[in-house]
C-alpha cells in the first residue's frame, strides 16, 4: 500500500496540483488585500465615504447580553445575530471578479506562449513524387 501511495504522490500532475493550490491560496490573499485595502476605500471615497462592510440588515433579535455596537457587523455576527451581509457579499464578489479576470489574462497569455509554431506541410513522399511524375508524363503523351 505504501508503494502505491508513493507512486500516486510522485506523479507530476498531483504535485502540480498541490503547487497550484498553494499559489492560488496566496494569490487569493493578495487579491483580498487589494480589494479591502485599495479598491474598496477608493469606491467608498467616490460614493461619499460608504464602507461596504458596514452594510447589512439585522434579521432577528439581538441577544440581551450583547453590549457591542449595533453597527459592528463582525461583533454582531460573532454574537450569533442573523443578518444579511450584502456589503460583505459585494466585497467578496469584487474579489472573485478580480481573481477571475487575472486568471483569464494569465490563461490567455499562456495559450499565446504555448501555441505551437506553425509547421510547414511536409512535402510529398518519394513514392508520391514518382507517381506525380508518371501522371504528368502520361498527360503529356495524351496531348
Amino acid at each position: 500500500m505504501f508503494q502505491e501511495f508513493k507512486a500516486f504522490i510522485s506523479r507530476g500532475n498531483v504535485l502540480d496540483l498541490a503547487v497550484a493550490v498553494i499559489i492560488g491560496a496566496a494569490f487569493g490573499k493578495i487579491v483580498t488585500s487589494l480589494t479591502d485595502d485599495l479598491i474598496m476605500p477608493v469606491i467608498g471615497a467616490i460614493t461619499g465615504g460608504v464602507d461596504f462592510s458596514s452594510h447589512f440588515m439585522i434579521l432577528g433579535k439581538v441577544p440581551e447580553a450583547y453590549t457591542g455596537s449595533l453597527t459592528d457587523y463582525a461583533a454582531l455576527k460573532a454574537a450569533g445575530v442573523p443578518m444579511l451581509g450584502f456589503g460583505n457579499f459585494a466585497t467578496v464578489l469584487i474579489n472573485f471578479l478580480i481573481i477571475a479576470f487575472v486568471i483569464f489574462q494569465l490563461v490567455r497569455v499562456a495559450n499565446k506562449l504555448m501555441k505551437p509554431a506553425e509547421v510547414p506541410a511536409p512535402g510529398p513522399t518519394p513514392s508520391e513524387a514518382l507517381l506525380t511524375e508518371i501522371r504528368d508524363s502520361l498527360r503529356a503523351e495524351k496531348r
